[in-house]
């Protein structure tokens, strides 16, 4: 299997209107009692418009607003993410698969209201030996564009197989 052939590749794409029941919630379930977050009027005195996102929000937006009626056409060709199939060849010989480093880049503030557009690709595949196991690494870049299609938030992660 040749790794780097799916640098490059996409890992799917999505539409995501932010809603505040899912903002509070998700502010609520990661401890953040800011009432930004919260309550519309303290949103209103911090100068925003509606109530903004709390920080990593958009790692788990696809279970938070995505409706499918509003996705896109698959990014993919109707293959899949490529690091599904990356990872179910790692683990046919069996081993841990963990993940790793996570990077948000924020570049704009997205509030309540807002609707979201994203679209994944693998950037790099990476191997490294550690105590005689071989650690294959995959970084993902998810970026997510407001409805005038400049971008808002960056994530880049990355997904670790570490071979037995």
């Amino acid at each position: 299997m040749d790794l780097k052939s799916y640098i490059g590749k996409p890992t799917g794409a999505g539409t995501i209107h932010v809603e505040r029941g899912s903002v509070s919630r998700f502010a609520h379930g990661v401890t953040d009692a800011n009432p930004v977050y919260h309550n519309l009027t303290a949103a209103q005195a911090a100068g925003f418009k509606a109530p903004p996102l709390p920080p990593t929000w958009t790692f788990s937006s696809a279970f938070l607003g995505n409706w499918p009626e509003d996705q896109p056409t698959d990014s993919t060709g109707g293959e899949g993410s490529p690091m599904m199939k990356i990872m179910r060849e790692l683990m046919k010989n069996g081993g841990l698969v963990l993940h790793g480093e996570q990077e948000f880049r924020y570049h704009q503030v997205v509030q309540c209201g807002d609707i979201l557009h994203s679209q994944g690709k693998i950037t790099d595949i990476y191997t490294k030996e550690s105590r005689g196991k071989v650690m294959t690494f995959i970084v993902m870049e998810n970026v997510f564009s407001n409805e005038a299609g400049e971008p808002v938030v960056t994530e880049i992660f990355n997904l670790i197989h570490r071979g037995k």
